[in-house]
């Protein structure tokens, strides 16, 4: 046996090197990487900034050419002229008002109540129902005072037969002129007696003092009541009262006489006319305000006592009045204005109609039309409908029909 002496290579971590042939075949040699140089490193920061700044270029001119797009396509695409409804500013007499705010009341109107206590024996009428003066309404007990007008008669016809026999015997000179005059004052004293019987027992049946509606009854049969106690209402509804005030400066302008004409919720749309028959001859130190009444014929019985009611008081109308329609005026708070169309020549040399804002001065509204005292001239034609979609210097042509006219009739539920 022959012994291999040969050396065995160590790696450089101290193991034994594999020999050829025999074991894992070493690994394949790479090449050497170049450093990098500063040069190098500088081009290609140089050529990312080119790139970037190509595509920021790129991106500002595509924005740029879409805003320019969209400019022009709006520039040269105008909307269509707006349709708007339009009406005349005219001259017209109207009438004049001082408004205000008032109370119907009954010109006649008392709490039926008892002057004396008693109890109740009979009630002959019905709640709501109507009275003349006089009619009876209620009866209290007055039985005691009945049999005390009895008594009193009796002592009276007593009183007259002494009397006579007295002065019977003074004729005669039978006795003295003294019992005469005591006799005369016995029966003096017995007939006021009858007569203060007589008024107590009218106090207990009482009755209506004037023409009118009775309430509803507050009483009935077997109540005892005290003096004042409430019995039933009566109001006279052929006339009423309208109380309203007005500021001290309406003063001048108000006189007994003037007519006046009154609106009621319960009636919306009638007018009532009145008469003012009262001013109160003192302003109230506290409102500075005065009282006024007026007075107006309510047979038809359609209103009633307690009403809240509009007022106007009649004034002397005022011609030459310029007006528009109420919906023809813009409110806002820095104040008030309507659209005026007027005729101009656009860009393509066309004639078309634009509007106009201008600030107006306005008065009293009246029939759905409102005073226009200064910032129109008569004849000039406003928007009274869609006014929401102008601006000034706003293309517009006029409308077939006013959407904001009421129709002719109202849907019923």
């Amino acid at each position: 046996m022959t012994l291999d002496h040969s050396p065995k290579t160590e790696t450089s971590f101290g193991h034994p090197a594999s020999e050829p042939g025999r074991g894992t075949p070493p690994p394949p040699s790479t090449p050497p990487r170049k450093p990098v140089t500063r040069g190098r490193l500088t081009l290609r920061i140089i050529i990312t900034l080119v790139i970037l700044g190509l595509l920021g270029a790129g991106l500002y001119g595509f924005n740029s050419f879409r805003a320019k797009a969209i400019a022009d396509f709006f520039a040269n695409n105008k909307p269509p002229p707006t349709p708007v409804a339009l009406a005349d500013a005219t001259v017209q007499t109207i009438p004049k008002y001082l408004p205000a705010i008032g109370t119907l009341q009954a010109a006649r109107q008392v709490t039926v109540a008892p002057e004396v206590a008693g109890r109740v024996e009979r009630i002959p009428f019905e709640s709501g129902s109507r009275v003349k003066v006089g009619d009876p309404l209620v009866q209290l007990n007055d039985a005691t005072e009945q049999a005390d007008l009895l008594a009193q008669r009796a002592q009276a016809r007593l009183a007259e037969l002494n009397l006579e026999r007295y002065r019977d015997l003074r004729r005669s000179q039978a006795t003295p002129q003294s019992n005469v005059d005591q006799y005369q004052a016995q029966l003096d004293e017995i007939n006021a007696n009858m007569k203060r019987t007589t008024a107590l027992i009218g106090q207990k049946l009482i009755k209506a003092p004037f023409d009118g509606d009775l309430g509803i009854r507050q009483v009935n049969v077997g109540d005892y009541v005290n003096p004042g106690a409430t019995i039933v209402t009566l109001t006279d509804l052929s006339q009423l009262y309208i109380n309203f005030t007005l500021p001290e400066q309406a003063l001048p302008k108000l006189s007994v006489g003037q007519g006046v004409l009154i609106n009621v919720d319960a009636l919306p749309g009638h007018d009532f006319e009145a008469k003012i028959t009262t001013i109160e001859p003192q302003v109230s130190a506290d409102t500075r305000a005065v009282k006024v009444q007026a007075t107006m014929d309510n047979r038809e019985r359609q209103l009633r006592p307690g009403m809240f009611a509009s007022v106007r008081v009649v004034l002397p109308p005022q011609p030459d009045t310029l007006t528009v329609p109420e919906t023809a005026v813009d409110y806002t708070v820095y104040g008030d204005s309507v659209f005026v169309t007027v005729k101009k020549q656009g860009q393509d040399g066309k004639e078309q109609m634009v509007v106009e804002r201008k600030a107006v001065k306005t008065g009293d509204r009246l029939a759905n039309r409102v005073e226009i005292r200064s910032g129109l001239n008569p004849g000039d034609r406003v928007v009274v409908s869609g006014q929401l979609k102008l601006d000034n210097g706003a293309a517009v042509v006029e409308a077939q029909s006013n959407p904001l006219t009421p129709p002719q009739t109202l849907p019923q539920n």
